[in-house]
């Protein structure tokens, strides 16, 4: 089992998607990257603390590799914005890679020049790639919120178009 930490904007979204994934065996939302110990919900929104709304993924790397989950992940949210997924805009909404090796960091500045190299996006990747130092647990109501939510407006408009692209990516 391997650990991996993702921000791409809003948690339910990227954990709604890992959660479907073949060798995923844990998804929890929480905070990365910031100054504040144990922050709260509302304070990780207020933007003040440096913290990014993220999911730390264990996987199984027999399963499904590092390198695969990063290809999802640029995949499934906008990494060319700074500080911003659609709607939702502030640091604490920015798309990063906390890595937790040297090989993470590696296989990430990998992922980034292929999709550059491919043009798969039209402006540049500003993902930031940042050792990993902290994650805390969201509160419990964040948790598998797609799942206990799914006619949430949010869930209706942002969710579901994920998980339907990552369906149709999974029966190419």
């Amino acid at each position: 089992m391997e650990t991996a930490t993702f921000a791409g904007g809003c948690f339910w979204c990227t954990e709604a998607v890992f959660k479907r994934l073949k060798g995923v065996e844990e998804v929890i939302s929480g905070y990365s990257g910031g100054r504040t110990a144990n922050p709260t919900y509302e304070e990780v929104s207020s933007g003040d603390t440096g913290h990014a709304e993220a999911i730390q993924v264990k996987f199984d790397t027999s399963v499904i590799s590092y390198e695969q989950l990063l290809e999802i992940f640029f995949k499934l949210h906008d990494p060319t914005t700074l500080n911003q997924q659609g709607a939702d805009i502030g640091e604490q909404y920015r798309s990063a890679i906390f890595y937790h090796n040297d090989q993470q960091k590696e296989t990430a500045e990998k992922v980034i020049e292929k999709f550059e190299k491919e043009k798969v996006y039209d402006d540049p990747i500003v993902t930031e790639i940042t050792r990993f130092t902290n994650f805390y647990t969201a509160e419990d109501y964040h948790q598998d919120y797609f799942r206990k939510n799914p006619s949430a407006p949010y869930c209706a408009v942002v969710i579901t178009p994920k998980l339907q692209k990552l369906q149709k990516s999974k029966k190419r």
